[in-house]
Order: structure tokens, then C-alpha cells, then sequence
């Protein structure tokens, strides 16, 4: 194979192609369904093929198959190349791509305990029993569990000499409980929604989220929620907890540092910026204890890898440092425009797919108070957990999230559960209302598996690291 795709990238040179890159990528994914004690759904698949971009006159051109044969390598590198042409036709750009290392390595996965290797008998009994724990009472009349996993193996070629393996493990699992009140039905999550909490570790990972230890939990406070009192609306503070803070970064911070949505260059889905070029370096888009980084070197992370798919080394760089904007998330491409260094952020969410400037693991760096100091610091507010919905502009800027739990604060302490809770907000205002950050041993890395971006669309795995923060002054609740 690596023969064949040598050829294939020397063909596209020999048809007039400046640059030419070959992804090839082998994925097996395996997911499992439990509702209310019952196996609803197993689903087992296995995919291969390539993709060929290709920079000719300027301009890009990409195909892609299914098929490894040494003719549709011919086809496929024949047909980015007539795309390119046409494009180059109609297009007014001239694409130059950053400098980068020319790379010759192999990337293992991180993965201890390879999750394919685990008896489907064991997944199933570990699902069964998580749903039975969650029937503790009549009112849970659903109980959902489920697994997911996938394993990759990519192998990313240029002509500028770079030729990559990677292996990756992906993990997912996670439990809801649906239960109904006097007038109301309500639902809770564990570890969190969209199937749960993701990894690039492997069974292990599963192991360590324990969903038998916290089913009790999720179904009690799902039971407590369908029989809660509606969120109070008013101007309050807020402590937002970990999972919905990865929801916060995710809208507010990590889809606006898309360099390409900067510059215009992609608006679908909620889709350009308010962090404009003239704001780096100078603008206080939050306050002086918020640091944002973008990370794809840590081992786990569902936001880890090796090599970006334009063969660029995953790094740590920050985008807001001490409140300040300081950089972005970029391609070759538009980190050449800016003239600064690729930081490694073009993925596609498979071969078939043009890569497009995707998040990594984004993340809020921990501050340095407990839980506890937290909800102390405050004297009239709503502790938020867990996601259910959410609305952002095209900018970016004014947003309204719902979570799935609240408790109200007074005086410093936790009191009554409410429903609904939702806040509102204009996001470098919110951001600068941040006053106090959880330390570093409420810090986790969420796993996001349904990123959408782009035209056709893509779904794309990555991950938010953060801790629960304080804001002061927010609107929450139905405001009148």
C-alpha cells in the first residue's frame, strides 16, 4: 500500500499538481444499545478508502473512494486534479500553504485495554445492570445505556515527503434516566448527554466512569427534577458545572477561534466570528483569570492525536491568555495568510471528507478554588449542571443555553433543586464576568463525539478540559 500511494501522489505531480496529500484510513466501530433492561440495537461496521487533495494552478481539488485498487488510485488523483483545474478557473485565490517539518513516524494509540478485544457478553451485562440500577422507582419509566466504540488506523502521505501511521481507540459510554412527576417529565444524564462522556483511552476508560456507582444518582435526581419547581428567572450569579462549561467553551470560544469563519471562508451552522484579526493581541474578550488553550497532546483527550491531517504535529498553543485574545485555531493555509506557525487543526471526519479547521481539546486551565469556595462566594444564585439545549447567533455573541439541573444558592449555600434552568448571555461580557474557577482537581476532559461544521456536513470528535466556573450577574430563567 505505501508503494501504491507513492505512486498515486507522483502521478498527481506528473499532471501538474504543486502539492498533493493521500489520506487512507481503515475504521471497524462497534455500538451498543440498552433501554429499560432490554438490548435494543447492536451495530457493528467496517470502512475503507482514501481521499486525494491536490493544489493545481492556484486552486484546490479533492476526490475520494471507497475502493483501494491500484486503478481507483489512478481515478481518484485524476478527478482532484480536474476539480482543481475547474476551481482554479473561477477562483480568484492563489493557495500557499505554511512551512512545515517533513515527518516519517508511527503514532500508537493510547489505549490500554483495546476495546474490541472485550467479550460482547461483557458489554452487555455491563449495560443491563447500569439500566437496572437506574430503575429504583415507578416514575423512571425509561433507562437508557449504551457503548460506543471505534478504532482507526490512518495513514496520512504527501509530496513533500511526509508519510504517517496512526492508530487511534475511541470510547464512549454513558446512562439517562427519564422520569415522570405529577405534571412534568424530566430526564438526567451520567456522564453527561449526547451518549455520554468519550476517550481515546480504551475499556479502561469505561472501568473508571463506573456507571453502576452513579446510576443511583442520575435516576434519584431525574425523579427529583420531574417534581421540581421551575428555575427563577432574574439577574443572578451562576456557578456553571463542568459539562456545561464545556458546552460554554465549545459555542462561545472554540467555534469563533476558527480562523477559516474569521476570514469568511466557512459560515454554515452558526458560522462566522466576533474575534476578528484587530482584536489579537489587544481585546479583553474575558477577565484576567480566564486562560483558554487549545491542546491535542494530551494522551486520552477525545481531542488527541499525533498528526493534524495535513500532517502538522498536535500542539498546545494558547487562544486566550489572561483574558486576552492571542491566537487561533488554523490550516496551512490561512496560518500562511496570517503569517504565523500551523498549530495543527485541519481534520475531516473521515476519507471521504475535505478537511476543514476543527477544534482539539479546547480547554478552560484550572483556577485554584474547591467546589465549596465557590457556592460560598455567593449570596443569591443557581448552580447549573448538565446540558439540554442551545442557541448561538452567526457571530457568535448572544447566546442562550438550557441545562438539565439546578440547584438554587442563598447565602452561600446549596438549597432546592429547580428545572430548566437556562442563562443568557452576550459572550466577552460573560466571559469577563468570570470571577472564580474550580482548581484542578475538579478539572475533566469532556468528550464532544457531534461537532458539526461544514457543507455537506461533518461531525467531528473532540474534546473541552475544564473545571466549574463562577459568573457574576447573569440572566437566568425565563426573563419577562
Amino acid at each position: 500500500m505505501e508503494e501504491r500511494i507513492k505512486r498515486a501522489i507522483e502521478l498527481a505531480i506528473t499532471l501538474g499538481a504543486t502539492y498533493a496529500d493521500i489520506r487512507l484510513e481503515e475504521v471497524k466501530s462497534q455500538s451498543l444499545f440498552v433501554k429499560n433492561e432490554v438490548l435494543e440495537n447492536i451495530q457493528n461496521n467496517l470502512e475503507i478508502g482514501f481521499g486525494v487533495r491536490v493544489i493545481k494552478n492556484g486552486s484546490w481539488g479533492f476526490a475520494s473512494s471507497n475502493s483501494v485498487t491500484e486503478l481507483e488510485f489512478i481515478k481518484v488523483v485524476k478527478q482532484a486534479i480536474k476539480i482543481a483545474e475547474i476551481s482554479a478557473s473561477v477562483s480568484k485565490l492563489n493557495v500557499k500553504l505554511a512551512k512545515i517539518p517533513i515527518v516519517k513516524d508511527y503514532v500508537k494509540s493510547p489505549a490500554k485495554i483495546d476495546p474490541f478485544a472485550v467479550s460482547l457478553n461483557e458489554k452487555i451485562d455491563l449495560l443491563t445492570e447500569a439500566s437496572s440500577k437506574l430503575n429504583i422507582n415507578a416514575a423512571v419509566f425509561l433507562r437508557n445505556s449504551n457503548l460506543s466504540f471505534r478504532k482507526m488506523n490512518k495513514i496520512f502521505a504527501s509530496s513533500e515527503g511526509s508519510y504517517i501511521e496512526q492508530e487511534r481507540i475511541e470510547t464512549g459510554c454513558g446512562i439517562t434516566a427519564v422520569a415522570k412527576g405529577k405534571n412534568d417529565v424530566q430526564s438526567r444524564s451520567y456522564p453527561n448527554t449526547f451518549g455520554g462522556d468519550y476517550s481515546t483511552f480504551g475499556w479502561e476508560f469505561v472501568l473508571e466512569c463506573d456507571l453502576l456507582h452513579n446510576a443511583t444518582l442520575c435516576a434519584e435526581e431525574a425523579i427529583a427534577l420531574s417534581q421540581a419547581s421551575l428555575c427563577p428567572s432574574g439577574t443572578k450569579d451562576v456557578i456553571i458545572m463542568g459539562n456545561q462549561m464545556a458546552l460554554q467553551i465549545h459555542e462561545s470560544i472554540g467555534h469563533p477561534c476558527e480562523l477559516d469563519r474569521v476570514y469568511g471562508y466557512e459560515a454554515a451552522f452558526a458560522g462566522t466570528s466576533y474575534m476578528t484579526t484587530d482584536k489579537l493581541g489587544i481585546s479583553q474578550l474575558a477577565s484576567t483569570i480566564v486562560d483558554i488553550t487549545a491542546d491535542a497532546t494530551i494522551p486520552g483527550a477525545f481531542g488527541y492525536f499525533g498528526y493534524d491531517d495535513e500532517g502538522v504535529a498536535g500542539q498546545r498553543s494558547y487562544i486566550v491568555q489572561s483574558g486576552v485574545l492571542r491566537g487561533y485555531l488554523n490550516s496551512r493555509e490561512t496560518a500562511e495568510i496570517m503569517g504565523v506557525k500551523p498549530m495543527g487543526a485541519m481534520r475531516a471526519d473521515g476519507y471521504k471528507n475535505y478537511p476543514l479547521i476543527r477544534m482539539t481539546s479546547v480547554n478552560l486551565e484550572p483556577g485554584n478554588q474547591t467546589l465549596k469556595e465557590l457556592i460560598s462566594g455567593i449570596d443569591d444564585g443557581i448552580l447549573m449542571d448538565g446540558i439540554k439545549s442551545w442557541s448561538i447567533d452567526d457571530r457568535r455573541i448572544n447566546f442562550q443555553f438550557g441545562t438539565q439541573f439546578g440547584r438554587v444558592i442563598k447565602n452561600g449555600q446549596l438549597k432546592e433543586v429547580v428545572k430548566n434552568p437556562t442563562y443568557t448571555g452576550v459572550s466577552p461580557e460573560f466571559w469577563n464576568s468570570c470571577d472564580a474557577i474550580g482548581n484542578a482537581d475538579l478539572w475533566h476532559l469532556y468528550g464532544v463525539p457531534n461537532c458539526g461544521k461544514g457543507e455537506p456536513g461533518q461531525q467531528m470528535r473532540l474534546s473541552h478540559g475544564t473545571s466549574p466556573a463562577r459568573f457574576r450577574n447573569i440572566k437566568v430563567g425565563v426573563i419577562k
